[in-house]
């Protein structure tokens, strides 16, 4: 097993567990599109999904982080060991990584190019497998290959670009005054992101988003 190409394997492994997983939420293989949801204090990836004529999203699994680095917090600068906090998506596929297989993340986005450190803002961000990271979100190797299966099969149904929203925390009132108490530096930032939790949380559909001059995210 271990000799057989990564991505051979992951579909060996995971592909009956992912079929499984999104017709029990009658969402078609040659339909499927998802959505990645982070939240960081709470160590979890989430994965969403639907039709791809389908107006709502469902949630279809989720996988806990195996390693964490950083604080909660944006990442501002590069080797500051933070997660990036903010609105993202999957650019690319490495077969090939380090961690088994990984998922890069569109970091530094607009938005961070405006607000963290213009000459180091830090790159390379992904979702991987191996359990080690300095501001990527590590699964286990296992994991990521079942993360790998239901992107690649998105992105083989047409879906160029999956979004990935990365939150400190769930953005409830009452998390975000408890967590601010300690940060207040923070409010003006986790304050925008606030309302794109929510939206999603009220609606499970993903509103346009687009990032203002000085680098705030504004629902469309």
């Amino acid at each position: 097993m271990e000799q057989l190409p990564r991505i051979e394997r992951a579909y060996l492994e995971k592909e009956t567990f992912v079929l499984k997983t999104i017709a029990s939420k009658n969402i078609q293989p040659n339909e499927l599109e998802i959505f990645i949801r982070v939240f960081k204090k709470e160590q979890t990836l989430e994965v969403w999904g639907k039709n791809q004529q389908d107006s709502t999203f469902q949630k279809l699994t989720d996988y806990p982080f195996c390693a964490f680095s950083g604080d909660l917090g944006p990442k501002r600068k590069e080797g500051d060991l933070q997660i990036p906090e903010g609105i993202y998506h999957i650019n690319r596929f490495n077969p090939k990584s380090k961690f088994h297989l990984s998922l890069g993340l569109n970091y530094p986005n607009k938005s961070d190019k405006i607000l963290s450190d213009k000459n180091a803002p830090g790159s390379d961000i992904f979702i991987h497998g191996g359990c080690q990271t300095v501001g990527c979100i590590p699964l286990t190797d296992d994991k990521i290959r079942e993360v790998w299966v239901f992107s690649e099969m998105a992105k083989n149904n047409g879906q160029s670009k999956i979004p990935v929203h990365i939150f400190p925390f769930k953005m409830t009132e009452a998390l975000l005054k408890s967590h601010l108490k300690k940060r207040q530096n923070l409010n003006a930032f986790w304050q925008n992101l606030k309302p794109i939790y929510e939206a999603f949380e009220k609606k499970k559909k993903l509103n346009a988003i687009q990032v203002s001059v000085n680098g705030r995210y504004e629902l469309i």
